[in-house]
């Protein structure tokens, strides 16, 4: 019993996430002067950020500039740019953050980095080092998100009514479903866990993280269950019509 609730209350979750990706939005604003600078466009960054997401495909803006009427009215329908520095010695890193209207993130580069002595050129470096990791995530407009949620672990207690009944000494074995791996696929890291790409490249599998390690939540836009390792190899597993479908998976993080 503890098992079907936990895969009920799994599949709850899935199906009230309204999932953003980067392939929701078509704009992005960037900010005139980052955080951690005194001068508006400081060695040149900002322009370069605005540069680079053009690049990958959206339509930018600065942000206290005049907005067209779609995205001024409901600046929800865009995304905001930011960095973050990480202070270092001998090393200059950088992050790429895009977040909702909301805060929430929606995507996180990899650290950029660089040693070049100069800094003009050091941060520059490691900007387009950071935005490696977008460059590589596959985008294409897909439309708006229906909404905005965010995953959060919280300890809820809910009582739940579950009729009195004799349990059965020796419980049935669950039929069961293993299919072999068809084929590697590549992880891509998403702000919330990973994405599954095959070589087409096409998405194959959502991964969402839990506070259990080599354990998701996953979503393949038709089944929802979890991708957890078992004996040094990954399984998708879920049930289909009240059967048990356990797929081996070839992944590549």
């Amino acid at each position: 019993m503890k098992r079907y609730l936990l895969l009920l209350l799994v599949c709850t979750a899935l199906s009230g996430y309204a999932q953003n990706t980067i392939n929701n939005y078509k704009y992005v604003l960037v900010p005139e002067q980052f955080s951690f600078f005194k001068q508006i466009d400081q060695y040149g960054l900002n322009n370069l950020t605005k540069a680079l997401l053009e690049e990958k495909g959206f339509t930018v803006y600065f942000d206290n500039k005049d907005l067209p009427a779609e995205i001024a009215n409901n600046k929800c329908r865009a995304m905001n740019a930011d960095l973050i520095e990480k202070k270092g010695m001998f090393t200059t890193t950088l992050t790429l953050i895009l977040k909702d209207c909301q805060g929430n993130v929606v995507f996180k580069s990899k650290e950029g980095k660089s040693r070049e002595k100069e800094f003009n050129a050091s941060y520059n470096e490691a900007l387009r080092n950071a935005f490696a990791s977008l460059t590589e995530l596959p985008y294409a407009f897909t439309g708006e998100a229906t909404g905005t949620a965010v995953m959060k672990t919280a300890a809820v207690e809910v009582p739940v009514s579950v009729p009195s009944a004799p349990v059965p000494v020796n419980q049935p074995a669950v039929a069961t479903e293993v299919t072999e791996a068809s084929g590697t696929l590549y992880a891509q890291a998403t702000a919330n866990g990973f994405q599954l790409i095959d070589t087409t490249p096409k998405k194959v599998l959502t991964l969402f993280k839990t506070s259990a390690q080599d354990y998701f939540i996953a979503d393949n836009g038709q089944s929802k269950g979890i991708v957890l390792k078992k004996n040094g190899e990954w399984f998708f597993e879920y049930y289909s019509n009240d059967k048990f479908i356990s797929e081996k998976l070839l992944i590549k993080f």
